[in-house]
């Protein structure tokens, strides 16, 4: 069986997602899944800003966390400290916390929303490669 990586956050529409398509590409051996503590529509601005970089995230659909898979998962990747503070994590799985600023808190010209969005794309993007790098570590 695969190994599996559970990325969390709070409403599973924007940065688990995020997560999740760049995993995906930079992972493919491993089972990636996201989930929220709420399950919210897929981010629009989200699923533009992973076009933009040649991700297709536009098919994933936001979940609440499944007890199971986080029961069972390798690495569980926390995105949000709702996230982090809600859950009680398995002790078989190697968990880590990302600290992911929340792009949709954004306020402002819609150029600056969509920077606030990209910035997190970014963010995310270099935490996945380096994860890439070091999962032999895990």
């Amino acid at each position: 069986m695969n190994k599996s990586i559970y990325f969390l956050c709070s409403g599973n529409s924007c940065r688990g997602q995020i997560a999740k398509g760049y995993a995906k590409k930079y992972l493919p051996n491993w089972k990636i899944e996201s989930a929220g503590v709420r399950a919210e529509d897929l981010d629009p601005k989200a699923v533009k800003v992973m076009a933009d970089d040649g991700i297709d995230i536009s098919q994933q659909e936001s979940k609440k966390i499944d007890d199971l898979f986080l029961n069972h998962a390798n690495v569980v990747i926390t995105l949000s400290g709702e996230a982090r503070d809600k859950n009680v994590l398995p002790s078989t799985a190697r968990w880590l916390h990302w600290p992911i600023s929340d792009p949709t808190l954004t306020t402002g010209s819609e150029s600056e929303e969509t920077q606030a969005y990209r910035d997190v794309r970014d963010d995310i993007k270099q935490h996945i490669i380096e994860l890439t790098n070091n999962i032999d570590k895990l």
